[in-house]
């Protein structure tokens, strides 16, 4: 963790120096290019001037498979009696999610911003006894709001920061029926559920730097969840810094490489309702990584016309190296795709 908080502190560090420079509008980062925003998969990377609004719409999909140990790919098989510790193990998680938002700008310095989430998600089962079986969840997610303030742009730079807080309106009693409870519905362990139960901070330092047809972000991001929910747990903490580089191929399109670094903790307590011996999701013990993504995608920018200030960006990524603690599913593709409209 430390790492990650040394990085947004030397990140803010910049700031110290910079001074805003209101004289040469050509000299500063500019977001009426294709690359004015970042890949798509990452939020909160841009401001907007005085009086503007964006309205956006993001699609994202997630696909989770096969057993990790720590680092290392283990068989169904050994995770569950005879041979494992646990009765049930899952065997892939698909996850869609719809992010609706919005983002004003009272002043050329301050930009808000809100989005609400829809997540969907199912489970497939594997029993010791060779038997399967699917659960599903979904609805509200957590909603999150928050502010970005511009420190400086110029020289073709810009650094602002982001203090955001999710508000706890996604659910954390979902249930279904299992084959163990039938006809009756039980608790879902936590990876299905929708939504974290507790006011969670969310701070985000980005730095951004154009050339003629090359530009780089970096930005810094940490979760930090507070208390413990009305199930007596907490989610981990997430830490991550993603860092990209995005080409010019023309005045309405450009491409992008991705590369994230990113920690996420251990949930802390438990869920008096969940037996832990029961399924590899229901145990805290398995919960918390470390990982490496990278992603490429594009960008298309309507500079002129009716459709001026329309954006369509899409982006998949793959992880390079995922660390879990105990036993998890791997993450796999994720795809992102999403419009945004400028005002």
């Amino acid at each position: 963790m430390k790492k990650y908080i040394s990085a947004i502190l030397f990140m803010a560090s910049i700031s110290i120096f910079a001074q805003e420079d209101t004289t040469s509008p050509e000299q500063k980062w500019s977001g009426s290019r294709p690359d004015g925003h970042a890949p798509i998969s990452v939020m909160g990377d841009h401001t907007h001037g005085k009086g503007d609004f964006m309205f956006s719409y993001r699609y994202m999909y997630m696909n989770m498979e096969d057993l990790n140990e720590n680092s290392e790919n283990i068989e169904f098989l050994d995770a569950i009696m005879p041979t494992g510790n646990y009765m049930v193990t899952p065997t892939s998680m698909p996850m869609d999610m719809h992010m609706l938002g919005m983002m004003y700008a009272p002043s050329n310095k301050v930009t808000l911003m809100v989005m609400a989430n829809y997540l969907s998600m199912s489970m497939d089962h594997l029993m010791m006894t060779g038997a399967t079986f699917t659960t599903e969840s979904s609805g509200l997610s957590d909603t999150k709001i928050g502010a970005l303030y511009k420190f400086f742009n110029k020289n073709k730079q810009q650094l602002h920061g982001q203090v955001g807080l999710s508000i706890p309106t996604g659910s954390i009693e979902e249930m279904d029926v299992t084959p163990a409870s039938s006809p009756n519905e039980v608790i879902l362990p936590y990876p299905m559920q929708i939504g974290s139960g507790t006011w969670d901070a969310e701070l985000a330092l980005t730095y951004l730097k154009q050339w003629n047809t090359l530009s780089f972000g970096s930005q810094a991001k940490t979760t930090i969840r507070t208390g413990k929910n009305d199930n007596d747990y907490r989610l981990g903490n997430k830490y991550s810094i993603n860092n990209w580089l995005s080409l010019v191929a023309a005045d309405w399109l450009s491409f992008s490489g991705r590369f994230e670094l990113g920690a996420i903790d251990k949930i802390e307590g438990a869920n008096p309702d969940l037996n832990p011996m029961m399924v590899i999701t229901a145990d805290t013990a398995n919960s918390g990584m470390t990982y490496t993504n990278a992603g490429l995608g594009f960008n298309l920018y309507a500079f002129k016309g009716g459709l001026k200030n329309l954006r369509l960006g899409a982006e998949a990524s793959l992880p390079l190296f995922q660390n879990m603690n105990g036993i998890q599913l791997r993450t796999k593709e994720t795809i992102t795709i999403g419009v945004q409209y400028a005002l």
